[in-house]
């Protein structure tokens, strides 16, 4: 089976233009292909989709027409145009909506690059790791121990924090646990996240509450410096103060988002061992955020990335 490993990096200044230039030219690719996908269906509707296939054969050309698209990873601009093709296919099967074109301002960026040989790999105390274009890369290390020989691809990702991620796919066996017997039900909630039916209580974290100063701290000068910047006649993006508090906020949130996803896996781990089967109820959560009074904690609970780890976890297994 596959599994997603995520981990942070620190590229130096160098490595971290050419990540953005790789943003942008996977971006450009994309935008290019889409929109003559779009003007070929206006010219003549009754044509048929073009293939991935068909559509990777036109990279060379475009290579020739803008030569500075080989200034990044190559593989890398394939997976633009294969992403692409697969959202279309997954469109009409009805799984998606129609693809979009892609904004540079969007504060989250990525790219994806697939195995070529040996290019992507740890170094041996898995603090560096090899990328393709970029070099050796200081990254924190995760709490896996990767065999290079099972990295099928990497994510590499820029968030609204300021921060570098790399999103592994990894090949995994799945891990052998002794049964245990048990049979359990599961109630998800607000003031507790879960309640077993046999008493056990997971504690709700309320991280909301906890960083609710430094939110409010945070968002208040945001929006300050906000008005100020329109005040001044400045844009937004060459708003060095506003830009400071955006990053500020972006940290909190990644920060409660950490700890939140380091909790659930914690305990579904937890239940994974010490149950063989777990029901869980069926929550209609797009009904219950309607109440305003209660949607801010229901939505600090992450229900949803509960059931997915949980679900995950037990795909993982062999008992």
């Amino acid at each position: 089976m596959y599994q997603g490993i995520e981990c942070k990096i620190y590229p130096n200044e160098k490595q971290r233009q050419l990540i953005h230039m790789t943003f942008g030219h996977t971006r450009f690719i994309w935008n290019e292909m889409l929109a003559m996908l779009n003007a070929r269906y206006e010219n003549n509707p009754d044509l048929q989709m073009l293939s991935y296939n068909a559509l990777s054969s036109l990279i060379p050309q475009m290579k020739k027409e803008y030569p500075w698209l080989r200034e990044v990873d190559s593989v890398a601009v394939q997976c633009s145009v294969k992403r692409l093709s697969e959202t279309f296919v997954r469109f009409f099967k009805g799984y998606s909506k129609y693809p979009k074109f892609k904004s540079k301002k969007n504060t989250r960026q990525s790219y994806l690059s697939t195995i070529r040989g040996n290019n992507i790999r740890f170094n041996d105390n898995q603090r560096y790791i090899k990328l393709p274009k970029l070099g050796w890369i200081k990254c924190k290390s995760s709490v896996f121990h990767i065999e290079n020989e099972r990295i099928k691809s990497v994510t590499v990702k820029y968030t609204p924090s300021g921060d570098y991620y790399i999103s592994l796919l990894v090949t995994s066996d799945n891990q052998a646990m002794p049964k245990t017997g048990n049979v359990v039900g599961v109630d998800l909630g607000v003031s507790d996240l879960a309640i077993t039916s046999d008493g056990q209580k997971y504690q709700s974290q309320r991280l909301h509450l906890s960083y609710k100063k430094q939110l409010h701290y945070w968002e208040k000068r945001m929006a300050r410096r906000r008005l100020q910047a329109k005040k001044n006649g400045v844009a937004l993006v060459d708003a060095k103060n506003y830009q400071q508090a955006k990053r500020q906020v972006a940290r909190i949130h990644q920060r409660i988002k950490n700890i939140r996803k380091d909790y659930i896996h914690k305990i579904t781990t937890d239940m994974v061992k010490s149950y063989d089967v777990i029901v869980l109820e069926d929550l209609k959560t797009t009904n219950m955020m309607k109440n305003h009074q209660l949607a801010r904690s229901i939505a600090g609970q992450s229900w949803r990335m509960f059931r997915t780890v949980l679900l995950q976890s037990f795909k993982s297994t062999i008992k």
